[in-house]
């Protein structure tokens, strides 16, 4: 199977301590590395995460808080230390884009790459990513200033041949494509072999849903139907509802139910407050909605499955 894997740097804890890290997190999808979300200290998780993250060619930036962004600027100052020639395209809210070219001109004004600023509108869902591989849409978000999640979805892959009906007739392998993408094969007597008889179905398509700093949204799972592999914010507990509503965050039961209402996979929790030092407390409130939840932590690495 193709990789598809999430590999958590931060925990994204709504205020850092030496317990968590700010938000950011890397999606590998085929080969492609994507970065979501950048905080403070992104770059040295990066390293201590051993990706390869020079690799990274595009970044997602789900809002303009602090414990989400404010670790971009080195990134791409680094990038330039390390020789980058590639371009680097940022997917982020419009506002951030003047924030960067002034701190461009101080910090590194003669980068050798390209930086493609791509601003995007957090209030509607809209495809901004799209290749042979995956594409992304965003996820619009309620939070105190504009902001949005984003939806990777795997393109779904062609059969597998059937490797003992190409020994078998003696099919060419060059006419191995052909068959893969729904051909078939006559046989010197004409019996037809049709395509279904000579492939097996490739293994459904995956996808993984980021969901950053959001109150809670009873439509919300009506965009994530179906989605393998949820994160979704976590920042309260059910006794904390009310300040969870007040700053538009969720508790581990509201990012549970999301869950449960989409027929996910699987839920990571993420985000949390600095108040709880045992996270145990939000991991048995989710999954006594949803069993298969896991609590994010830094360094976790997750296959998409």
């Amino acid at each position: 199977m193709e990789t598809f894997n999430l590999h958590i740097l931060g925990c994204g804890s709504a205020l850092p301590t030496l317990h968590h890290n700010p938000s950011a997190q890397v999606v590998e999808i085929r080969g492609k590395l994507f970065l979501v979300d950048c905080g403070e200290g992104t770059q040295i998780a990066l390293r201590r995460s051993h990706q390869r993250f020079t690799a990274i060619n595009a970044i997602f930036i789900s809002h303009l808080h602090g414990d989400h962004c404010l670790g971009l600027m080195g990134l791409i100052s680094t990038f330039g230390l390390l020789g980058r020639t590639a371009p680097l395209h940022i997917y982020a809210p419009g506002d951030l884009e003047p924030l960067l070219e002034a701190e461009q001109k101080v910090y590194c004004s003669h980068l050798d790459y390209q930086l493609v600023f791509h601003a995007i509108d957090t209030r509607q869902s809209a495809v901004i990513y799209d290749d042979r591989s995956v594409s992304i849409e965003t996820i619009p978000l309620e939070h105190r200033v504009p902001c949005c999640g984003f939806l990777f979805r795997e393109k779904p892959t062609l059969p597998h041949i059937r490797r003992e009906m190409i020994d078998q007739y003696q099919i060419p392998l060059c006419y191995i494509n052909v068959i893969k993408n729904g051909a078939s094969w006559e046989l010197p007597d004409g019996t037809i072999l049709s395509h279904e008889e000579l492939t097996i179905p490739a293994a459904p398509a995956r996808s993984y849903a980021y969901c950053s700093d959001t109150r809670y949204m009873p439509h919300l799972h009506e965009r994530l139907k179906g989605v393998s592999l949820l994160y979704h914010e976590a920042t309260y507990a059910a006794d904390k509802r009310d300040n969870a509503a007040k700053y538009f965050h969720s508790t581990a039961a509201e990012a549970a139910q999301v869950a449960a209402d989409a027929g996910a996979g699987r839920l990571i929790l993420g985000h949390f407050s600095a108040r709880y030092n045992d996270e145990s407390v939000l991991l048995s409130e989710a999954q006594a909605i949803f069993p298969n939840t896991i609590l994010a932590r830094e360094g976790l690495s997750v296959e998409v499955l």
